[in-house]
């Protein structure tokens, strides 16, 4: 029956190990983008559209994408249509959504968080909308309380290096659950991206320190992940795209790079970009490692490809996609010589292109040594958050490394509604041990695998903050 209590538990072993040892286990949602100043104002939602679509431009780009797919109009997305009107969209998109893991999110988020267990479709709309905005009206639905709602111990959110992370500050008081930051130096690594002087201009600002060389920026940054570790940050984040190949700049072309970045003087070449850019992650590896950070990589992205669209609505609206760009050689550059400065941190590396997950694994693991897990592969990462995605992924792990030091699953997501993610991951998971013992691949000993879902599942993300 679709999304009974055993759904994907194809075995009695996995059955057994998802009810009696993951289902029950609190989350750790160590990569997210939800947004700081909206957990800390707690409304309720205005609605089920708000919650679920979004409002304006800052939505759930997955949807928007299905609902393009099946030739909804933008302005049934993220223009001016009513709130009914859109909702009618998405839900005659459902119809021809099955298969699709946000056809199973949807489904799931229904169930576990407005306990409604009817399909959603064209027939069933207008019920489904009318009692999800309901509920919705309630204080038991604002957004601290669904957070509380699932048992999530800490959210980890995504913050520009010059934020002053004032929310964070805020909600230092919340007794259920931790909110603490990210560090993501992205608009440090990208100066030839519109805004960067003022962005410069805000890092001087919050750092208390004047940036006029490569070497002040180096210190500005580092002074901030002093600042962040403060408020409980244990993490940065790169949107890493293409990880840079070439060798880092002599002192002077970086200042030069700096400064024609900061000025606008005259464009910068991709080689000199490239150098830039090869110099400042090799310095904020070493910030990392000597804070006892975590360093992510997103990699293999590519972004906006919809020029039109992107003008229109802005980043992050749906019109991203995958790359299939090198990545080994220049990560072996960049690990090779940070382990040789003793400068590499405990790394994980998400590449959206799973083509590169069998490489990666095999790299990473020339660089272990240094701590439990010093570098692995991140989780099935937007495109790949699918079953087959996580299967693979999860295979990947088992085959080249050790699984049960897997950081198990992230919602990656800006929605409050996401957490039924966790459970979709840990079911899957557990039909995977399932499998691989019904064949005799693995021990049946359920305080072995008990132990090995509570460490993927939970245990390992929660170390990741821990000192």
């Amino acid at each position: 029956m679709f999304l009974d209590e055993d759904f994907l538990l194809g075995t009695p072993l996995a059955r057994t190990l998802f009810h009696e040892y993951a289902e029950s286990l609190p989350i750790v949602d160590y990569h997210c983008h939800l947004n700081p100043p909206e957990i800390v104002d707690d409304e309720c939602f205005s609605g089920i559209v708000e919650a679920w679509l979004g409002a304006e431009h800052y939505g759930d780009h997955y949807k928007w994408r299905l609902m393009r797919a099946n030739g909804v109009p933008e302005r049934l997305i993220t223009g001016d249509g009513s709130d009914w009107e859109k909702f009618e969209a998405f839900a005659a998109t459902m119809e021809r959504a099955v298969g699709n893991p946000v056809y199973l999110w949807t489904h799931l988020e229904l169930r576990r968080i407005f306990g409604i267990n009817e399909d959603l479709t064209r027939a069933s709309a207008r019920r489904i909308f009318d009692r999800c905005n309901a509920l919705l009206a309630s204080p038991e639905f604002s957004r601290r309380s669904l957070i509380r709602k699932f048992g999530v111990e800490l959210v980890c959110t995504t913050d520009d290096p010059a934020d002053a992370l004032a929310q964070h500050q805020a909600l230092a008081g919340e007794a259920a659950f931790k909110v603490v930051p990210a560090f993501r130096p992205d608009r440090a690594l990208y100066p030839e991206r519109p805004g960067f002087a003022g962005w410069l201009a805000r890092l001087e600002q919050c750092s208390g320190q004047s940036i006029t060389s490569f070497a002040e920026l180096v210190a500005a940054l580092s002074a901030r992940v002093d600042y962040f570790h403060e408020l409980g940050a244990r993490l940065s984040d790169h949107g890493l795209d293409v990880i840079p190949g070439a060798a880092p700049a002599g002192a002077a072309q970086l200042d030069a790079t700096l400064t024609a970045a900061r000025d606008g003087a005259r464009p910068l070449a991709t080689a000199e970009l490239e150098s830039y850019r090869a110099a400042l992650i090799g310095e904020l590896m070493g910030i990392y490692r000597a804070k006892g950070w975590t360093m992510q990589w997103h990699v293999n992205a590519t972004r906006n490809l919809n020029t039109e669209m992107f003008a229109a609505l802005g980043a992050d609206t749906g019109f991203d996609g995958m790359r299939d760009e090198p990545v080994i050689e220049p990560l072996i550059s960049l690990l090779a010589s940070a382990a040789g400065r003793d400068a590499l941190p405990r790394t994980i590396v998400y590449s959206l292109n799973p083509g590169d997950w069998l490489p990666l694994t095999a790299l990473v693991g020339c660089f272990q040594g240094q701590g439990e897990q010093q570098l692995q592969l991140g989780n099935a990462w937007w495109f790949n958050d699918t079953r087959s995605g996580i299967r693979r992924q999860l295979t990947t792990m088992a085959e080249q490394s050790l699984l049960a030091n897997a950081i198990g699953m992230t919602t990656d997501s800006r929605s409050f509604l996401s957490y039924p993610r966790h459970e979709y991951f840990r079911r899957i998971l557990c039909e995977l041990l399932g499998e691989w013992a019904s064949r005799g691949e693995i021990t049946s000993d359920l305080s072995l695998l008990g132990q090995l879902v509570r460490r993927v599942s939970y245990e390992n993300a929660k170390a990741l903050f821990a000192g």
